[in-house]
């Protein structure tokens, strides 16, 4: 009997297998930009940490000067819109050298603006990765994987700086 188990255990197991898509490379990177944009799996993802936050609490600064979420947001826009614009093979916006100008200062009249267009960058490079073939996918793949990695990091900090300024709903993902 449980030979038996074991067997149809075992058959169940590879049946479900087979009826899974195979694994690329493509479909790795994908899923990476998915739960780092907006589909939460194990991690919040950056459209959910932003979530909720009003002008003021995103332009808040702690008593020792770190960045705001806002600041961290427009960072995170830059970088991303440089990607995509190289993905593009277009010039993307103008840079100096000067990584601390890319964690700019909002207006509470500008936040609206920036969460709209960090969530259409992203869904812009998903939409272009989806489309490119599996050479121009292998190409990109380091600047994909280091993409997804930058915006899980900067993600982590907009969660940290949530808890501590009490805006954070502990229900939606992180205790």
């Amino acid at each position: 009997m449980k030979q038996l188990l074991v067997i149809a255990a075992l058959g169940f197991s590879l049946s479900s297998i087979a009826q899974t898509k195979p694994t690329t490379l493509k479909s790795v990177l994908l899923a990476q930009l998915k739960t780092t944009h907006n589909v939460q799996d194990w991690f919040v993802p950056i459209n959910q940490s932003l979530e909720g936050l009003t002008p003021e609490q995103a332009i808040w600064k702690d008593k020792k000067d770190n960045h705001s979420v806002a600041e961290l947001a427009t960072h995170l826009l830059f970088w991303d819109k440089q990607q995509l614009a190289k993905f593009k093979g277009v010039k993307g916006d103008a840079f100096d050298g000067d990584n601390t100008k890319t964690f700019s200062n909002l207006s509470k009249e500008e936040w609206a603006t920036v969460l709209k267009q960090l969530d259409q960058v992203l869904t812009d490079l998903e939409k272009l990765i989806e489309q490119a073939d599996d050479a121009q996918v292998a190409k990109w793949s380091g600047d994909i994987s280091h993409i997804s990695t930058h915006n899980a990091y900067h993600t982590g900090q907009i969660l940290y700086i949530r808890k501590s300024q009490g805006s954070w709903n502990p229900e939606k993902g992180v205790k």
